[in-house]
């Protein structure tokens, strides 16, 4: 078979963003509040990322046993659409993501200490057995997303044991083992939390505030910092998520769909009169004029932090990504009666 190009790549990118923006939701149809509307909405995002980490796990077990080109190319192909089903439900900052840093053995970030690179580093240069159990009682800094990453994407990583040498591959499909199992351990606890989640009214304040927080980190952290608008005043692309594979802005546009099609459809049943009706569906269109901007960019946040032609395109992403945390964080809040400064993991 013949090996996939760059165009083919991002094609299968935003065949993986278009799957989720037209993913249909029969589950919530017959809701009769808020938290059920987001319960069934969120149990379809931890099955679509379950579905993903599988075939990603696959996708490393078939290039390590029969390494190609071709498998090389599905395997960093699954790897981003993993990733995108991770930052499409990772605004949930409550219940059992909660438990055993569960949400960080995903994604380690942010990793100003470069962490991912050397406890991977430590893995590779050592005689220890590599197996799914060892890596568990390990650093979430070599557990997750960005440990694959490293290991997929840095030109730097693993000199001496590079991909699909045995050390390597080892450490690659131990790691992608592991986030197997978690995600199946993370969809069958959603389900058992349900009636938990139903029967508690404060989740319903929690999963706003959630949502608040996702948008926020993401304007200031994800944005912000490595624009130089948050901390230093200095562009630096390496405070950016997922700049190793170039994927920071598609993961941001990712998370964005995420909020619309598992954290909107709970809010417009929360805010039903005329007033809250009106705001769902500005920050809907929000959340669609931003999105559109994001698949407008033919470069990823290092590029585009290296001239000032680029700067203002990320500028300009930055407004739109202003203009939702407002909306959400001011107007919508606001209209709900929910204090900013309430703790988003309370309730749980």
């Amino acid at each position: 078979m013949p090996s996939l190009s760059a165009s083919s790549l991002r094609t299968l990118r935003r065949a993986g963003a278009a799957a989720l923006l037209t993913a249909s939701f029969c589950s919530t149809v017959w809701a009769q509040t808020p938290r059920e509307t987001w319960h069934d909405s969120l149990a379809t995002g931890y099955a679509a990322l379950a579905d993903d980490i599988a075939t990603l796990d696959q996708a490393a077990t078939t290039y390590c046993n029969a390494p190609s080109t071709d498998a090389r190319g599905q395997l960093e192909a699954a790897w981003y659409e993993a990733f995108d089903s991770w930052q499409a439900v990772r605004f949930v900052d409550f219940g059992p993501i909660k438990q055993d840093n569960l949400s960080w053995q995903f994604q380690f970030w942010p990793d100003s200490k470069n962490t991912v690179a050397r406890k991977a580093n430590q893995w590779l240069g050592s005689e220890q057995p590599i197996n799914i159990d060892q890596l568990r009682s390990d650093s979430v800094a070599v557990k997750g997303f960005p440990a694959l990453e490293y290991l997929l994407f840095d030109p730097q990583a693993a000199k001496s044991q590079p991909l699909p040498q045995e050390r390597a591959c080892a450490l690659l499909t131990g790691i992608s083992g592991l986030l197997a199992q978690n995600t199946a351990q993370l969809q069958q606890q959603w389900q058992a939390f349900r009636p938990h989640y139903l029967a508690t009214e404060q989740f319903q304040r929690t999963t706003v505030l959630a949502a608040m927080h996702g948008v926020e980190t993401l304007r200031n952290k994800r944005l912000a910092a490595p624009m130089g608008l948050e901390g230093k005043p200095r562009r630096n692309p390496y405070l950016a998520d997922a700049w190793r594979s170039e994927h920071s802005l598609p993961g941001i546009r990712a998370s964005l769909i995420g909020l619309q099609h598992y954290f909107l459809p709970g809010l417009r049943e929360l805010m039903a009169d005329d007033q809250g009706t009106e705001l769902t569906t500005r920050l809907d269109q929000q959340l669609t004029a931003t999105i559109k901007r994001l698949e407008s960019q033919e470069a990823d946040m290092q590029q585009l932090l290296a001239d000032d032609n680029g700067y203002r395109s990320l500028q300009l992403i930055f407004i739109e990504v202003d203009k939702l945390n407002q909306l959400l964080s001011g107007n919508i809040a606001s209209e709900l009666g929910i204090i900013r400064g309430f703790n988003s993991s309370d309730g749980d």
